[in-house]
């Protein structure tokens, strides 16, 4: 059975710190992500990282403030969010990818987590 559990969420001040998780299970990991959503808005990418090399990407709005790391032998993807600000108040959802790509839009992820809620008070 696929499965993608988050954890980590919360509330925080401005410029404080978080830190998600998102352990895997069910099937093989190649590449995920972590996505943001909030009310009326499309869900966007925030960062994503592939299984294999580890390399990274970042969304512009997070890039020097989050960074993507992951656990292979825990099949556990995290998201360190320092130096947090209001507009990053949204429920996060982590994704793998299709494939071995790091998914980077909504349409090119395969499996979702239920989301974790993160707030950011000013």
């Amino acid at each position: 059975q696929v499965q993608l559990v988050e954890s980590g969420g919360g509330l925080v001040q401005a410029g404080g710190s978080l830190r998600l998780s998102c352990a895997a299970s069910g099937f093989s990991v190649y590449a995920m992500g972590w996505f943001r959503q909030t009310p009326g808005k499309e869900r966007e990418f925030v960062a994503a990282i592939s299984w294999s090399t580890g390399i990274t990407s970042y969304a512009d709005s997070v890039k020097g403030r989050f960074t993507i790391s992951r656990d292979n032998a825990k099949n556990t993807m995290y998201l360190q969010m320092n130096s947090l600000k209001s507009e990053d108040t949204a429920v996060y959802y982590c994704a793998t990818g299709l494939d071995s790509r790091p998914p980077r839009t909504p349409t090119s992820a395969m499996y979702w987590g239920q989301g974790t809620q993160v707030t950011v008070s000013s």
